[in-house]
């Protein structure tokens, strides 16, 4: 594995707003304090979710785009890009491959981290159909497309993007995780992040014991001690 003082950028890859904040905002905002330069890519703009039916569902894509933006500045993220997908109807795809090997060659990370392509049985919500597609999608652009210069030619010939080998990948959502981040200092900001997604989460009072149930399960499994909180990850090598 890269050590933080060796990861110069990280790029990280959902299907929806909300879902970095879910899986690893405490995480980012452990590498952001460590001087991680971390940027977003964010599939679809989650026109599918919200609660509040008197909310014109036009108006979902931008609301949901203004509070990842909030929320990523909460973990020290500023850079975050949208590819505008539709949410609920994401299928792997060529054009999507291309669309993430662009922010990859743009962003130029040693790290990144996407979601998990495997079906998760025990936490089924995880595997949200999107979430598959984009974790899959991410994957097939981190290796082959981003370092192939003859993948996508015209990101070269057209946009001047040179290849770009990332260096490992960090999975979440991974029904069997190895790698345990302890967030205990970055639990708040994890939660502030969160509520910063007031249409998906606002009705949610007890969100902060919701998460924390995951976090401190995690944390067992790592081996922390009582009382602290882990996000989960599986980490591979990519170079």
């Amino acid at each position: 594995m890269l050590s933080d003082a060796d990861a110069e950028r990280a790029l990280i890859v959902t299907a929806h707003p909300d879902d970095v904040d879910f899986g690893a905002a405490g995480t980012v905002a452990t590498w952001t304090d460590a001087g991680i330069e971390v940027s977003y890519c964010i599939v679809t703009d989650g026109d599918a979710g919200g609660f509040d039916p008197a909310v014109p569902r036009h108006e979902i894509p931008g609301i949901r785009r203004a509070e990842q933006l909030n929320a990523a500045k909460l973990v020290g993220v500023e850079d975050v890009h949208f590819l505008g997908y539709p949410d609920g109807a994401l299928e792997l795809s060529h054009p999507l491959r291309r669309d993430i090997t662009r922010v990859i060659r743009k962003t130029r990370p040693q790290r990144m981290v996407v979601q998990s392509p495997e079906r998760n049985w025990a936490r089924i919500h995880a595997s949200h159909p999107d979430h598959l597609t984009a974790g899959e999608a991410a994957l097939r652009a981190l290796y082959p497309d981003s370092r192939n210069p003859f993948a996508h030619p015209e990101l070269l010939a057209d946009e001047g993007l040179e290849p770009w080998t990332v260096q490992e990948v960090w999975v979440t959502s991974h029904p069997k995780p190895e790698h345990f981040v302890d967030i205990t200092d970055q639990f708040d900001r994890k939660i502030a992040a969160l509520r910063a997604h007031e249409s998906q989460t606002a009705h949610m009072d007890d969100l902060a014991m919701f998460v924390k149930e995951w976090l401190v399960r995690n944390a067992k499994a790592a081996g922390l001690p009582e009382g602290r909180l882990a996000e989960a990850f599986v980490v591979h090598p990519t170079a």
